[in-house]
């Protein structure tokens, strides 16, 4: 009767570990390791993204500064 007890305890203890412990930290795993992966990705798109889109707005943008016309500098006159 002890030893049917003492099984019956010993599955019951498996099954919790199994189910709560095991299965969860794999699922979590996985989920950690596909995150990483779409991270690694999204850099690498990114990264070749901002340098064509880069390389093609300073084109534009250096022949927009030249037709607005030069600074000047503002110089504050004191009076007396």
């Amino acid at each position: 009767m002890f030893r049917v007890l003492l099984y019956i305890f010993l599955i019951y203890l498996a099954y919790q570990f199994i189910f709560n412990f095991i299965i969860p930290v794999f699922k979590t795993t996985q989920q950690v390791k596909k995150g990483f992966r779409e991270m690694h990705e999204r850099m690498n798109n990114s990264s070749g993204g901002k340098q064509q889109s880069s390389s093609q707005k300073t084109q534009p943008d250096n022949s927009a500064k030249g037709t607005v016309g030069e600074y000047i500098d503002f110089e504050e006159i004191k009076e007396k």
